[in-house]
C-alpha cells in the first residue's frame, strides 16, 4: 500500500481510539443484540471504506482483554491489507488486535449448523496423489454422519477447517478438495488432527523441491491469436506461449488477472484506438511495476468490452498492492482482479494446443 493508504489506516484507527472504551465496554458484556447493534453496524462501514473485503470477528480473548478479528473471508486477494491494518493498530493493553482468523486447538472446534455438527470425531480425509500433477495437494474429506444435504456438509466442513488450520493456512496449503460420504471413501481414513501434520510435511516437501528456482531463463516470444466467443464477436490475444511451455510451473503457482472493462461496443467489442492506448499504458505500468518483484507477464486478451492481462508469481500479496493501486487511480474504468493459486497454470490449458 502506498503513503495514501496507510494515512488511511491511521485515521480509521485514530478514529477507534475515540471509541474504543464504548466497544470495549459492550463486547465484555457480551450482549450479542448489542455487540451487533453498537459495535458491529458502527465500525462495519469504517472497515468497508478501507477494504470492501473486511469482515470482522470479535469476542474476550481472556478476562481482561477484547479482541478483533480483521478477517477476509478466504480471499487471498485481501490478505496484504489486513494485515497492514493490523501491523498499524495501537497497542492497548485491554485490546488484542489480530489479522485473520487464528489456527485453533482441534479440542476447541465446534461447527453446528442446523442439525449437523462437525467435530473431530466425524471428520477424516485422505490425500490423492495425481500423476500429472505432482505437487497438487487434492484431498477428499469425509464426513462420517449423514451426508443426504452435501451443500451444507460441505459449508461446515469448510468453516471447521477455517477455525482448525487457522484463515490464511486453509486458503493457501489446499490446492482442491472435494467432500463425501464414510460408505464412498476409496482410501484409509486418516484423523482430521493430522491434518495440520500433512500439509506442513507438503509445504516443506514442495519448497525443498523448488528452493533453487531463482528465476525463469525464457526470451520473451509473444504471439497474437485470434478467435470467436460463442457470441459471434472476436477475441484477440496476445500470449508468451515459450513461457507456458515452462516445465517449473509449479515454482510461480499464483495466478493474477487484471480485468478492464471498456466500451467497444461500436468496435465489435474491440478497444477503440484511444481506450487501447490507455488500457496498455496501464498494463505496461503494472508490469514494469511487478517485475521489481519477480513476477511474470504471460499475456493479456481483448474480447466483448474486456481486457484480462495475465500474471503469475511466488507469492499474492505485493501483486495485490499493485493492483489495488491501478484499481484506485483510474476510476475511468471499472477494473477488478482475482489471484488464485493454479500450481500447473491450468487456467491457460487452451493456450497449451496453440502452436
Amino acid at each position: 500500500m502506498m503513503k495514501e493508504e496507510r494515512l488511511n489506516y491511521k485515521v480509521f484507527w485514530d478514529w477507534f481510539l475515540t471509541m474504543e472504551k464504548d466497544f470495549y465496554g459492550i463486547v465484555e458484556r457480551g450482549e450479542q443484540e448489542a455487540i451487533e447493534k453498537d459495535f458491529f453496524d458502527i465500525i462495519s462501514p469504517r472497515l468497508k471504506e478501507l477494504n470492501d473485503g473486511f469482515y470482522f470477528l470479535t469476542g474476550m480473548s481472556d478476562e481482561s482483554i477484547a479482541e478483533l478479528i480483521i478477517t477476509v473471508d478466504g480471499e487471498v486477494k485481501n490478505v496484504v491489507f489486513a494485515e497492514e491494518l493490523i501491523a498499524v493498530a495501537p497497542k492497548l493493553s485491554h485490546w488484542k488486535f489480530t489479522a485473520l482468523k487464528p489456527e485453533m486447538d482441534i479440542q476447541n472446534v465446534y461447527v453446528s449448523m442446523g442439525d449437523y455438527k462437525f467435530t473431530r470425531d466425524n471428520i477424516f480425509f485422505y490425500s490423492n496423489e495425481l500423476e500429472d500433477y505432482p505437487d497438487e495437494v487434492d484431498l477428499v474429506f469425509v464426513y462420517s454422519g449423514d451426508i443426504e444435504n452435501k451443500e451444507a456438509i460441505t459449508t461446515g466442513i469448510c468453516i471447521f477447517l477455517d477455525n482448525y488450520l487457522g484463515e490464511l493456512n486453509f486458503a493457501t496449503q489446499i490446492d482442491t478438495f472435494r467432500v463425501t460420504e464414510i460408505n464412498q471413501a476409496e482410501k484409509e481414513l486418516v484423523p482430521i488432527e493430522k491434518l495440520k501434520d500433512f500439509l506442513q510435511w507438503r509445504e516443506r516437501e514442495f519448497i525443498e523441491k523448488y528452493k533453487s528456482t531463482k528465476h525463469v531463463d525464457i526470451e520473451e516470444e509473444f504471439s497474437i491469436i485470434r478467435a470467436h466467443l460463442e457470441n459471434e464477436r472476436p477475441l484477440i490475444a496476445c500470449m508468451n506461449l515459450p513461457l507456458l511451455k515452462y516445465d517449473r510451473k509449479a515454482s510461480y503457482p499464483w495466478i493474477s488477472v487484471l480485468k478492464v472493462q471498456y466500451n467497444g461496443e461500436d468496435n465489435d467489442g474491440l478497444p477503440d484506438k484511444e481506450d487501447f492506448e490507455r488500457l496498455s499504458n496501464i498494463e505496461d505500468r503494472a508490469i514494469e511495476e511487478l517485475k521489481k518483484y519477480g513476477y511474470l507477464y504471460l499475456g493479456r486478451e481483448s474480447a466483448d468490452n474486456i481486457k484480462e492481462s495475465y500474471f503469475v508469481g511466488k507469492d499474492f500479496r505485493q501483486i495485490a498492492k499493485v493492483f489495488n493501486t491501478i484499481q484506485n487511480t483510474n476510476p475511468e474504468y471499472k477494473i477488478s482482479f482475482r489471484i488464485f493459486k493454479d500450481k500447473y497454470w491450468q487456467y491457460f490449458k487452451y493456450y497449451n494446443n496453440v502452436n
